[in-house]
């Protein structure tokens, strides 16, 4: 299984909204270009480091900054080798927790704490939307969606109940990436809305690996308790799209501590699994010759 950052489709995202995209040997290199001062390449979680390409594309766009994220300790240790240093702000969470999908769902909730367990069997929380049928994204991007009880089950009206719900202290993508997104993964991408509007998150899978992409609550979500149900929900799409396993895409870690991950990386914990780290952001920077 690779990561999802090195699929076909994740290259296919990252180039309609705007991305230059090389994939060589299954392998993804990304290319944001900077008017004036050229480009930054980006690799992320690639199953092999290929200096001689990476050198290739640096030199081809112009990039005054290489981003690597390796997989391994080993890796890392290559690239300190050849000149990278050890950013300490990573691009990707450093940890991340893993849930075992080839588990049944009885032994799932089983293994998850007991106020998970609660809020998903016992307590009652909103009616979950899940936008997750292309043809919702192809009528959205067409501008075509514009009944307003047909625009509760858009990926705009999930927009809109994430800017309400984060206010202007959390980044919220733009309309076009959303869609985008959809578009791109098509079914392998869902999108959940509690009908209140108080949660929401989206989920995607991609060779075998399911990944809570991103979430959103305010109070009354996080009073209600939506977010478990939210997530149990993305828990049994993802197996039954096939994934072996459930990836929460972060928790806190003490090697690039971020208090503000401490409260969600509760959240996390709670429904089991086991902790999975990675080295870090190995960056080097370079005259754009």
């Amino acid at each position: 299984m690779i990561d999802i950052r090195q699929t076909s489709q994740y290259a296919n995202y990252l180039k309609k909204i705007g991305w230059e995209v090389e994939r060589v040997a299954d392998i993804n290199y990304f290319i944001k270009k900077i008017p004036i001062l050229g480009s930054v390449l980006k690799i992320q979680r690639p199953q092999e480091i290929r200096l001689n390409k990476i050198r290739e594309f640096a030199k081809q766009y112009r990039s005054f900054q290489i981003i690597i994220e390796p997989r391994t300790e080993l890796d890392m240790e290559f690239l300190s080798s050849v000149g990278f240093r050890l950013s300490r702000s990573p691009y990707l969470p450093t940890k991340t927790l893993i849930l075992d999908l080839t588990l049944s769902t009885t032994r799932l909730l089983g293994s998850m704490q007991k106020d998970a367990r609660v809020a998903i069997v016992r307590t009652k929380g909103p009616k979950l939307i899940f936008i997750d049928q292309e043809k919702v994204a192809k009528a959205e991007a067409n501008k075509v969606v514009k009944s307003s009880k047909n625009l509760q089950y858009t990926i705009g009206a999930f927009r809109e109940a994430w800017k309400k719900a984060v206010g202007a202290k959390r980044y919220v993508p733009p309309l076009p990436h959303l869609t985008a997104l959809k578009q791109t993964f098509k079914n392998n991408c869902l999108f959940v809305l509690a009908e209140d509007n108080s949660s929401g998150a989206i989920f995607l899978t991609g060779d075998k690996i399911a990944y809570y992409w991103q979430a959103f609550t305010n109070k009354e979500g996080r009073k209600k308790l939506a977010q478990y149900k939210i997530v149990w929900e993305g828990i049994k799409w993802a197996k039954a799209r096939g994934a072996k396993v459930f990836d929460f895409e972060g928790i806190y870690d003490e090697r690039f501590p971020n208090k503000s991950w401490l409260g969600f990386t509760h959240f996390k914990k709670s429904f089991g699994g086991y902790e999975v780290a990675y080295p870090g952001c190995m960056i080097k920077t370079r005259i754009p010759l």
